[in-house]
């Protein structure tokens, strides 16, 4: 497994990241608890060194009622389970996200001093005995983030050595952009053949900052694997039920069309060719994938390259314009 640098932090990284959403339950239907454990130890058996989650993915996260966390149960939480299974390995690093209240009615956004305190230490308490690696503002709005509380907040912390690094789980380009320029070492954003256009529009600027970019939804929540036919549908504890209406998700399926020309040599499966397309730029500094099983995660790491170039040069440009035909915007 390859390293990368998580920008200017000094933190070396896998180039393939864990990421937990899907892994919790909490994104796709339920995962049994002992695949969960490990899913996570094959990860880390398999060179990823880079885990990123958030308090909320899990199911016993609503119920820590403050920073001491009580009675709750937290054995079922992401973070606990990382804490529980990476332990002190310190060439791990685990990347959280916090800013989501649970208790409100309905969950809401809240980056207020106090909330981000009492998350902060809960957080800290799940994954103990890990120390804090790195925090991010879990999707904050551009208000937030211009406001500047929410970003000195973490930042103070950072500095006081109370966790690693910092920085912003950023829903937009705008987010990401306000994010950088207020000083935040790293950034995750959304990152796939289908939807480049928010890296492209901050990338210039990431890359003058040193800003560590983590990319998410890489395979589009698996859109990108090919698998899927015209008439796919999802079940009722699938977010990707409400993500795309019928004719979106048609239309999307018809764009990848433009991604089987790369399916050739050691580019095994459509999945391989959109993950290898996310590796070909170099200041993404890991790639957040979401396995499910060991089964996914073996298959995500043998098809992903062993080194650059990881798809042929000149395959870049004719994917652009075959996408660009097809109504897609790399």
């Amino acid at each position: 497994m390859r390293l990368r640098p998580l920008g200017k932090t000094g933190i070396q990284c896998s180039e393939l990241g864990l990421g937990t959403w899907g892994l919790s339950g909490s994104a796709y239907g339920p995962v049994r608890s002992d695949e969960q454990d490990r899913v996570i130890a094959r990860a880390r058996a398999s060179g990823i060194t880079l885990f990123e989650t958030a308090d909320i993915y899990g199911p016993s996260t609503s119920g820590v009622e403050d920073a001491h966390l009580g009675s709750a149960s937290i054995s079922d939480s992401m973070e606990a389970r990382l804490g529980r299974i990476l332990g002190t390995d310190d060439r791990c690093c685990v990347v959280t996200k916090i800013g989501t209240d649970l208790g409100a009615n309905p969950p809401r956004k809240c980056f207020t001093d106090a909330f981000l305190h009492h998350s902060f230490c809960a957080s800290m308490a799940r994954l103990n005995p890990r120390p804090l690696d790195v925090v991010l503002l879990h999707n904050p709005s551009l208000d937030v983030i211009v406001r500047g509380t929410a970003t000195a907040w973490l930042a103070e912390r950072a500095e006081a050595g109370a966790v690693r690094s910092w920085g912003v789980s950023a829903g937009s380009a705008e987010v990401a952009q306000a994010a950088i320029d207020a000083g935040a070492p790293i950034v995750e954003l959304a990152f796939n053949i289908l939807w480049a256009d928010d890296f492209r529009a901050i990338e210039q600027r990431a890359r003058e900052a040193g800003t560590g970019l983590l990319a998410r939804s890489v395979l589009a929540h698996g859109l990108l694997c090919g698998f899927w036919g015209l008439e796919q549908t999802f079940s009722d504890d699938d977010h990707r039920a409400a993500r795309w209406t019928n004719a979106d998700l048609r239309g999307r399926l018809r764009q990848l069309d433009a991604l089987r020309p790369l399916i050739r040599g050691d580019v095994s499966t459509m999945r391989a060719a959109a993950l290898r397309w996310v590796l070909g730029h170099d200041l993404v500094s890991s790639a957040v994938l979401g396995p499910r099983s060991c089964l996914q995660l073996d298959q995500l790491v043998r098809e992903a390259g062993k080194e650059p170039p990881y798809l042929p040069p000149e395959s870049f440009g004719a994917l652009e314009s075959r996408l660009k035909d097809l109504g897609a915007r790399p």
